[in-house]
């Protein structure tokens, strides 16, 4: 985790950041990974015999993002413009210091972007197979909720207004087939991605001769990641696309946390986040129970179409190397990635505690004295009456029971073109929200299906 003492780090980081994903983008690792990168590419044309084999050692031994000043490149940076410039730099001093003849071999044939994209893949890699992980986790939470409270029945909302019943398990499957769907996206993404970029200073790779292409083979090889059949210095469709996916991904976890957040309000009160000591509280108010871990979710939404849009605005890049737009993805791809960690691990802790209580939906169904399942009386009476003759009867049942506070039953009971059709018990039956599921259980097994540990 990353040292919240660190002046770099603001007080609300601990929250509203996952700090051990910051810390994979953080400069000590990135500096480490664009190390690992010039490893390769040595031990890469060593064996293909471009560079003697035992200049090698000398730089595996340089490696080490430990034996550098980071303080010190950081400031170089500013003065070079460019992150590799010093890296190499320093490496190549230090391979000098004990293999001079070797110190000639360091970055040799690459250009600067090729290590630092290449740096940056990797780590992409690493981060995002972590935030796939939590997104996997919190489908599983969501599927055990789906599974427990499958036939809980609970008002259905469109508009924030009562509409139908459903189950809380009909919504909770909503949320995890959304999770599971848009994290195979996001894998699929991130397997386009997970390639080498290897091209040189225009993308020909002729400081290597004939050997530009084996050489790129062997080093993507080395470092786990696929190749291309062409260097994409200039064209960066893969990147942002996994961009957006994690985009996406931001955003259900958004749509959960906004639902979480409706339901646990103080006059709904059908969920809530399962209590910690000393989190959700109020500086001022001790009966408060805030969602925290949705609020965080929801934070996260809020900032991440920001950052993908400055991710689609740096696609233009101009011909084989470009300005400005290459230099604005520094931020914008790492930032994407620590805001969808910190959305999907707030949601997937939020759904592994969530506490639900059917009792308080109970209660939330009846609150309309039968009002919520008029489309069900409609609907009954509709092969009689026609639909429209049926809504419009049915319609003017719920004004008269609004206005006179009695309940749907009894109005519906005392009109004689609907008592025609239907007999006390029909509309007992059909005000009674389990008969009104239609194929709500289908739908959840057929998520469940797909949903396992």
């Amino acid at each position: 985790m990353a040292d919240l003492a660190d002046s770099n780090f603001r007080l609300h980081d601990s929250l509203l950041t996952h700090t051990d994903i910051a810390g994979q983008f953080a400069l000590a690792q990135q500096v480490q990974r664009m190390l690992d990168v010039e490893l390769a590419l040595a031990e890469a044309e060593a064996a293909i015999g471009i560079i003697p084999l035992n200049c090698v050692e000398p730089i595996r031994a340089a490696a080490d993002a430990k034996l550098y000043d980071h303080t010190r490149l950081a400031a170089e940076v500013a003065r070079t413009g460019n992150p590799t410039i010093p890296v190499v730099q320093h490496l190549t001093r230090r391979v000098a210091e004990t293999a001079p003849d070797a110190a000639h071999y360091v970055h040799w044939g690459a250009t600067s972007q090729d290590i630092l994209d290449t740096a940056l893949v990797l780590q992409l890699r690493d981060t995002v197979s972590r935030v796939l992980g939590d997104t996997h986790r919190a489908a599983l939470a969501a599927a055990e909720l789906a599974r427990r409270h499958a036939r809980t029945p609970q008002a259905g909302r469109t508009w924030l207004q009562q509409a139908t019943p459903v189950t809380f398990g009909l919504k909770a499957a909503g949320w995890g087939d959304a999770l599971e769907r848009v994290r195979r996206q996001s894998h699929a993404a991130l397997d386009e991605a997970a390639v080498l970029q290897f091209g040189g200073a225009t993308g020909t790779l002729a400081s290597l001769g004939s050997h530009g292409a084996a050489v790129a083979t062997e080093l993507a090889e080395r470092l786990g990641l696929g190749t291309t059949d062409i260097p994409w210095h200039a064209h960066r469709d893969r990147l942002a696309q996994l961009m957006c996916t994690l985009g996406v991904l931001t955003g259900v976890a958004g749509k959960i946390a906004r639902d979480v957040a409706l339901l646990a309000q103080t006059e709904i009160n059908e969920v809530w986040e399962q209590p910690t000591a000393g989190r959700g509280g109020s500086s001022t108010m001790p009966h408060k129970r805030n969602p925290v871990g949705a609020s965080v979710a929801l934070a996260a939404a809020q900032r991440m179409p920001g950052l993908v849009a400055t991710v689609l605005g740096c696609m233009a890049h101009e011909h084989e190397r470009g300005l400005g737009s290459w230099q604005a993805e520094w931020d914008a791809l790492p930032n994407v990635v620590v805001v969808s960690s910190t959305a999907i691990r707030a949601i997937a802790d939020t759904l592994e505690g969530l506490e639900v209580d059917p009792a308080s939906m109970r209660r939330n169904l009846e609150a309309t004295n039968g009002l919520i399942l008029a489309e069900a009386v409609a609907m009954a009476l509709a092969p009689a009456m026609g639909k429209a003759d049926a809504h419009q009867r049915v319609e003017a049942a719920c004004h008269r029971a609004v206005a006179e506070g009695h309940a749907l039953s009894a109005v519906l009971a005392e009109d004689p073109a609907i008592s025609t059709h239907l007999d006390q018990h029909d509309i007992e039956r059909l005000l009674a929200p389990e008969q009104y599921l239609g194929a709500a259980q289908t739908f959840i097994d057929q998520v469940l299906s797909r949903l396992t540990p």
